[in-house]
């Protein structure tokens, strides 16, 4: 389901990312929810495409999500 805020994202990804990172792991999943309506595994590729998203602009050090 897509996500309306920050604070409606699962604990996995609130309580790990950065404020920014939130942000853009929100929309690209959004958008990739509503590219992908209709498919079996809609959510899954939603959260794969946001993470990589992420994963563009942020690299993790440790525990810590970190600007690249």
């Amino acid at each position: 389901m897509p996500y309306s805020s920050n604070e409606d994202l699962p604990p996995s990804v609130r309580d790990h990312l950065p404020s920014h990172a939130q942000d853009i792991f929100r929309a690209a999943f959004n958008n990739a929810y509503d590219e992908y309506r209709g498919d079996p595994r809609q959510e899954e590729i939603a959260f794969r495409v946001a993470w990589a998203a992420v994963k563009k602009h942020y690299h993790k050090v440790g525990d810590r999500w970190l600007p690249s």
